[in-house]
């Protein structure tokens, strides 16, 4: 296998799960900020032109974080990164649905079409108007997931999982990019310092 990868959450995401299964897999690096994945080279692996893209051993390429993060759960179910039953998996999958469509979309938009927006306005569409009303749903949301975490250890209560590396990967990006977490959410807040000691998230 090898990992295409490049700055941002997306990759980053994707080399913390690997870093918390153990695994070594050769990376080659994608100049994002030069536009290198919107190039016919890139686009030939990964068709949307995103990061990261993961080869497999067979010659083809997966795409999308959580697909590349299950189908090496799959490959390599030790230690258990979202779940070792159907119950546990599930769950799992729910909160890192949740943490993607409600938090982690509105934050990148938010920024793609205001901080960010003389990068990205040239490679997709961007809809400058919205960015303020985006950043407010995605702080809403993590307000209510606040809340969901009143008494859990992790995002899965005792389990540390892919729903909890999601959701540190964007709000540690958030803080780079005008979002910074909102130190009333506490739990979160509290959440995030603990999560913010494991070796992965250098990864």
């Amino acid at each position: 296998m090898k990992l295409y990868d490049s700055i941002g959450p997306n990759p980053r995401l994707v080399r913390m799960f690997i870093a918390e299964k153990g695994l070594s897999i050769p990376t080659q690096t994608v100049d994002l900020r030069g536009g290198e994945n919107r190039q016919p080279a890139h686009l030939a692996r990964n068709p949307h032109g995103q990061m990261p893209t993961l080869e497999l051993d067979n010659g083809s390429y997966l795409a999308e974080v959580t697909v590349i993060c299950e189908y090496l759960e799959e490959k390599h179910p030790a230690p258990a990164m979202i779940g070792t039953t159907a119950e546990e998996r599930a769950e799992c999958r729910m909160w890192t649905r949740r943490i993607d469509l409600n938090i982690c979309e509105p934050l990148t938009n938010g920024f793609r079409f205001s901080e960010g927006l003389k990068l990205f306005q040239n490679r997709i569409v961007c809809v400058p108007e919205a960015a303020p009303g985006l950043k407010k749903i995605a702080a809403d949301r993590l307000r209510w997931l606040d809340g969901q975490m009143q008494g859990k250890q992790y995002v899965c209560g005792s389990r540390f999982t892919l729903a909890d590396m999601m959701l540190y990967c964007w709000l540690d990006f958030g803080g780079q990019v005008g979002q910074p977490l909102d130190e009333a959410n506490t739990n979160i807040a509290g959440w995030f310092k603990r999560i913010a000691e494991r070796p992965s998230t250098k990864a």
